[in-house]
């Protein structure tokens, strides 16, 4: 099976971590390696190197050619971001160069997972699914009425052989509040959303050219340029005119491809934010539910998360549900419950144009 791994997000809510420079994908924050790497280690089992593109952003290329030296991982840098539809048609685009006419796994490059078996598992069941000329997605078995996902709501079994039933899609929903999001979890038909896709390449273009014909036309240009001196010169004319638009609301919502889901069970969490790693390492915090990661000093504190990046201590004194990250050059101090607002502070910093902390 051949992969496009999608690693041009930006990781605005990892901030400070996070920067343009070295955004969260290439950060070591479930493991010892950066996230980029173990979703490629992951994969090997069902993909070679050779099998593997990696699309990211231009000004990363360097940083992940070192992470795969010595490795036959192929790396595309798109000069500008524009969301997932460009990035899943130009490693369609590529992958078809490649050779590839089965499945294709398009996943992104920042996500944990906890049971590899599982979803290596899953996502075999959708290859196969994937060769009658579908488009299928993975859905992740909720474990709680979560407020910040899309969801994707399940229809008839077209197959049970197999560890993974294979579902028809019912529809996607957007998402939902707290309420919808609990009705979801009780009735078990619906699965979270995690952009994780499976199908042959002439699939995905195809739908790009029925449902994004201006994408389409651009990726065209491309085709004529694979593996010349003018690939590049030519992506950048391209990226320059191409509208920003996820797969998910180009292509999933309006296709009339068949669309199938296979859900899968395997401790995924897409650690969106501080708190979600709070959450996947919840099994280190101390007796008063404190995380603490580096030099730190807590004291009388319930329910912090502190992390040292910055060489330095930090010391916290009778704080609760608290969120502290400290790095060289910026220090976050955040209510835990609002971890997934840091990209505000992004935001700020933009406006006030204070590149240097970006």
């Amino acid at each position: 099976m051949h992969a496009v791994i999608m690693a041009g997000g930006s990781g605005t809510r990892f901030w400070p971590a996070s920067r343009r420079k070295r955004p969260k994908q290439f950060l070591r924050i479930t493991g010892d390696t950066p996230l980029v790497v173990e979703t490629c280690n992951r994969l090997a089992p069902v993909a070679r190197d050779e099998q593997m593109i990696l699309v990211l952003g231009a000004e990363h290329m360097a940083e992940a050619g070192s992470l795969f030296h010595g490795r036959g991982v192929h790396l595309l840098g798109e000069p500008v971001g524009r969301n997932t539809a460009p990035c899943i048609g130009l490693g369609a685009l590529y992958a078809r160069h490649l050779g590839c006419r089965g499945p294709v796994a398009f996943m992104p490059a920042d996500h944990y997972i906890a049971d590899e078996h599982a979803f290596l598992n899953a996502l075999e069941t959708a290859g196969r699914a994937a060769t009658d000329g579908g488009i299928v997605t993975l859905g992740i078995v909720p474990t709680r009425p979560e407020t910040g996902y899309g969801y994707i709501r399940r229809g008839e079994v077209v197959s049970a052989a197999g560890e993974a039933p294979i579902h028809r899609v019912s529809r996607f929903v957007e998402k939902p509040d707290r309420t919808t999001a609990l009705a979801y979890l009780e009735s078990r038909d619906y699965d979270w959303n995690a952009g994780i896709f499976v199908a042959a390449p002439e699939v995905i273009l195809k739908e790009i050219e029925a449902c994004l014909p201006d994408l389409f036309a651009g990726l065209e240009r491309l085709n004529g340029k694979l593996g010349t001196d003018a690939f590049e010169r030519e992506m950048a004319e391209v990226y320059a005119g191409i509208e920003p638009v996820s797969f998910d609301y180009g292509v999933m919502e309006k296709t009339r491809a068949p669309l199938f889901v296979v859900p899968c069970d395997c401790g995924w969490s897409d650690v969106g934010s501080w708190e979600s790693l709070c959450e996947l390492r919840a099994e280190e915090s101390d007796p008063d539910g404190n995380l603490a990661l580096g030099e730190t000093e807590l004291v009388d504190c319930k329910n912090l998360f502190v992390t040292s990046q910055g060489g330095r201590l930090v010391a916290c004194l009778g704080l609760e549900d608290c969120l502290v990250v400290d790095t060289s050059d910026a220090l976050l101090v955040a209510r835990r419950s609002r971890s997934q607002e840091v990209r505000k502070i992004v935001h700020a910093l933009e406006q006030k144009r204070k590149e240097s902390f970006l």
